[in-house]
């Protein structure tokens, strides 16, 4: 039996091939608009966005309504509030949602959709800016260097990118679907271009790891964000002993809460630990007598600590660099709060 591929099965690679390479170009154009020509309405939508004093609209329809949802989502996420307004709905009592101080973001890849024109009335007379994604050539032909002499003139702009504060251009030489219809390669630019604008808006607020920590709680994120306090140990859960404990209490200590270490205190302040390790080496080399010397004798002195507001990860991140399985938790002033021990850790898929 041959084991040779069919002529379907190369036809369909070819074909995924074909696919991911035309949206590739299409990707790689925008780039080069954004380098070049489309930079300054891309600082100018930035800046727009940035000074909203409401929220940011995001609409469209078909298949460009379902990008400007995600766009919507991830503007959400990275610090910048933001809906998804259903065009065809707005005409029927949603428009409400809509309200001087936000900005409009329109995606229509025709720019002459009729349920997104339909909103041009509202939005012009509350005096809203309108930002716009459309498939018009604003910028030259999509996917040709602007020296190219094949160079098709710059043809009228849609109805839509008239309207518009800022037009961008999400242009592309040709859908990536056989028949050069379905939504392909425009849709991705236009997914492309909303995450430029969420990213450079993101960054331009300063938005900083704590704050998408804050805005994602739930889920593997919001678990690789949990802080150090929400997973310690506290309280009679944490070893402790006192510098003049002897080494046999200090076994007990470790063996009664289980955590293979105790902290060494001084009233609340941290002033050592002995772990595991520390007294099996502390065994061989001394024996049995180990056991005459007191905690101060045999911890460690300024072991390794976290403050309790720092993320988890970073401190995973500490003990493997460390190969430490327990870090004590203190605040600024050297106090005591608690310990995280590795095994805390299992269970929030971070490990």
């Amino acid at each position: 039996m041959s084991d040779a591929p069919s002529a379907r099965q190369i036809l369909m690679k070819n074909t995924g091939e074909n696919v991911v390479r035309i949206e590739a170009e299409a990707l790689r154009a925008l780039a080069d608009r954004l380098a070049g020509p489309m930079a300054a309405p891309f600082e100018r939508a930035v800046e727009l966005l940035y000074s909203c004093a409401g929220r940011i609209v995001v609409t469209g329809m078909g298949k460009s309504g379902l990008i400007a949802r995600k766009i919507a989502a991830t503007l959400t996420s990275t610090g910048s509030p933001a809906l998804f307004l259903h065009p065809a709905e707005a005409m029927h009592g949603d428009l409400g949602m809509v309200v001087r101080g936000d900005v409009v973001i329109a995606l229509s890849a025709s720019g002459e959709t009729g349920e997104i024109l339909q909103l041009l009335a509202t939005v012009k007379r509350l005096g809203i800016p309108l930002i716009t994604m459309t498939c018009d050539e604003l910028h030259g032909s999509a996917g040709l260097s602007p020296s190219s002499p094949t160079e098709r003139p710059v043809p009228t702009p849609s109805t839509l990118a008239q309207a518009a504060d800022i037009a961008l251009d999400c242009s592309v030489a040709h859908e990536a679907c056989s028949l050069g219809l379905a939504p392909t390669a425009s849709t991705t630019t236009m997914l492309a271009l909303g995450d430029a604008l969420a990213v450079a808006l993101s960054e331009r607020r300063g938005f900083q790891e704590e704050d998408f920590a804050n805005l994602h709680p739930g889920g593997k994120l919001g678990k690789r964000f949990a802080r150090v306090s929400s997973l310690m140990h506290s309280g009679i859960a944490v070893p402790r002993v006192t510098p003049a404990t002897t080494m046999s209490e200090v076994i007990y200590e470790m063996s009664r809460k289980g955590l293979g270490m105790t902290t060494v205190v001084e009233g609340e302040r941290l002033v050592g630990l002995i772990s595991d390790g520390d007294l099996r080496r502390l065994l061989e080399r001394h024996g049995k007598h180990v056991l005459d010397r007191t905690a101060a004798e045999c911890m460690t002195r300024s072991p390794q600590v976290v403050a309790p507001d720092i993320f988890a990860i970073a401190a995973l991140d500490i003990m493997e660099q460390k190969k430490i399985t327990s870090l004590p938790v203190v605040d600024e002033e050297g106090r005591l709060q608690g310990v995280l021990h590795l095994h805390d850790l299992w269970g929030t898929q971070m490990l």
